[in-house]
């Protein structure tokens, strides 16, 4: 049996998603988690076989929040359940620790068939996101492909210059200085072969609109 902890800070997910296992008997959901500190808290004291975590979890910063637990409790297996575009967190996810990325409109069958390969040891991505990453036949593969070239820092840049953050808002957000994050804007100029800062947001705003 593998044991489950939910972390969202939407009651009505939580309990949601503890009622379709109840009588499960391959998961056990042990525990359920509103904010950063608790859950903290939890996995000091219990380290669950799966995590089922949103990444706009209070009080935590969710891609950096991936690494940290990723580093502090290595035996944890995170899988991401969120209403953000997946082609683009999906992989930004991925990299910073993750082993799934799903919808929060995914279906309770593949949820469940999520957890089960994650608390395996496997990879979870939408069939639809692998199909594009995987085929060249998609119209967006030259910019998946620049995409997965980027680390994962760029990326969380990326994303939050897509969402109008300016560079003071980047740098906190990241805890880092302003010169670090005009450096990396550079970076992503250059690997995303554009000569602006407005044909970057839209590269990935593209990117988001056509691959979800």
């Amino acid at each position: 049996m593998s044991t489950v902890l939910l972390a969202d800070h939407h009651p009505v997910t939580r309990e949601g998603i503890a009622s379709l296992f109840n009588n499960n008997i391959n998961l056990q959901v042990v525990g359920s988690v509103s904010n950063g500190n608790d859950l903290y808290k939890f996995l000091r004291n219990q380290i669950p076989d799966v995590l089922i975590m949103e990444l706009d979890l209070p009080q935590i910063d969710g891609i950096l929040a991936l690494r940290n637990i990723k580093s502090e409790f290595p035996k944890v297996k995170m899988l991401i359940l969120s209403c953000h575009p997946e082609e683009m967190y999906a992989l930004s996810s991925i990299k910073a620790g993750a082993s799934g990325y799903l919808s929060k409109t995914a279906s309770t069958q593949v949820l469940q068939a999520a957890i089960n390969q994650v608390a395996r040891g496997g990879i979870y991505l939408n069939k639809n996101i692998s199909e594009k990453i995987n085929s060249g036949l998609s119209s967006n593969s030259g910019l998946i492909a620049k995409f997965k070239k980027l680390s994962t820092r760029e990326a969380e840049v990326l994303n939050l210059l897509s969402s109008g953050k300016r560079n003071k808002d980047i740098a906190e957000s990241l805890d880092i200085n302003e010169k670090t994050v005009s450096t990396y804007k550079t970076r992503l100029l250059k690997k995303l072969k554009v000569d602006n800062l407005a044909d970057l947001i839209h590269q990935s705003r593209l990117l988001q609109l056509r691959t979800t």
